[in-house]
């Protein structure tokens, strides 16, 4: 957002309701204050249409693994409770248990089923259960995968090579390795999405001649809140648009200097008749360093805030679901944890 003023007010209830302000040692006005009667004059009353008018989702960036959208309308603890949501409690399928045959690499036992919870899994957790302590595994609730790898010395390889990827045969077990054993009907069911590590590069182990790993891992569906292996997004982040407002114009070398303030983009140079000018055209890349504010020469010729009610944020799918759908399942979430609440609300008003 781009603004000129002559005075600047860091007091009027506009900028005090609707803006965090950045001063050069300190942050002011962070706290919301979007309630009724907080303002003399001022209806901050709930309106569900005036909601609606003002909410906005704005994708801007989308692909396989990566989203950014803003947010537009609502209150940070709202969005705070997306990107909740978004890290610990939308359900994936992970390797819960590892069941050791045969490993005689470096790797102990511990480190090696560790190290093969974390592979990210390319299913489909709405199409299965979650799985109770008690409960018995069965094609509902748990993906089997198997993994053998034996190393051994390449015979092909010349008697100086010394690149293990070409002197030994296996000399790397990675998630690659891991081969789905479909159970009960699931290789019908997934058969149009095969069940699979969603990256086929990620290193296991390294073994040498005579070393080994014969394993079985089990899947099983859960939430991020219990371990990270689970969790959907490698980051879920948001930060507030940054707004720049300038007083007046700042021309000449102030101008250059002004724009050597900021990120590349941020701000441009226009000349008008000869004279160099400086102008805001894309505030949101603004990294907010407060640097502008540090020269004596723009003293209240500039104020950087940021809106309150506008957020950027950024998700990083781990690839087993993609990242247009993870927000779709973090609204579900949310949805039903405010039904859920209402229902408690409803008995303990019918209780009384």
């Amino acid at each position: 957002m781009v603004a000129e003023k002559k005075n600047f007010k860091h007091s009027d209830i506009e900028t005090l309701r609707s803006r965090v302000i950045v001063e050069r040692d300190r942050v002011t006005s962070t706290a919301s204050t979007d309630f009724p009667h907080n303002y003399p004059g001022v209806d901050l009353a709930w309106d569900f249409e005036k909601f609606k008018e003002n909410f906005k989702i704005k994708i801007n960036r989308l692909s396989k693994s990566e989203m950014e959208f803003d947010m537009i309308g609502v209150d940070a603890a709202i969005a705070n409770a997306f990107r909740r949501i978004l890290i610990a409690e939308v359900p994936t399928m992970a390797i819960s248990n590892v069941f050791v045959m045969n490993n005689t690499s470096v790797v102990v036992d511990e480190v090696l089923a560790h190290r093969l919870g974390l592979v990210p899994i390319l299913a489909d957790p709405t199409k299965f259960d979650f799985k109770a302590k008690d409960e018995t595994s069965t094609d509902l609730n748990t993906i089997v995968f198997r993994l053998s790898a034996k190393c051994k010395h390449n015979p092909a390889a010349s008697a100086t090579e010394t690149d293990p990827l070409k002197k030994y045969i296996h000399s790397s077990v990675y998630s690659g390795d891991l081969v789905w054993d479909p159970k009960g009907d699931q290789a019908e069911r997934f058969k149009d999405c095969p069940i699979a590590p969603v990256h086929d590069d990620i290193v296991i182990a390294k073994l040498r001649p005579g070393q080994e790993i014969d394993v079985e891992v089990h899947c099983e569906k859960g939430l991020g809140q219990d371990h990270a292996k689970w969790s959907p997004v490698a980051t879920a982040t948001y930060r507030l648009l940054p707004e720049i407002l300038i007083n007046g114009e700042i021309t000449g070398e102030d101008a250059v200097k002004f724009q050597s303030c900021f990120p590349e983009g941020v701000v441009d140079i226009m000349v008008e008749n000869g004279v160099k000018k400086a102008v805001v055209v894309n505030p949101r890349k603004d990294t907010v360093s407060r640097e502008v504010l540090r020269h004596a020469e723009f003293e209240n010729k500039v104020k950087l805030t940021r809106v309150r009610d506008h957020f950027i944020f950024s998700i990083e799918s781990v690839g087993s679901i993609e990242p247009q759908d993870l927000l779709v399942q973090a609204v579900q979430v949310l949805m039903d944890k405010c039904a859920q609440v209402k229902r408690a609300l409803q008995a303990t008003l019918q209780s009384e």
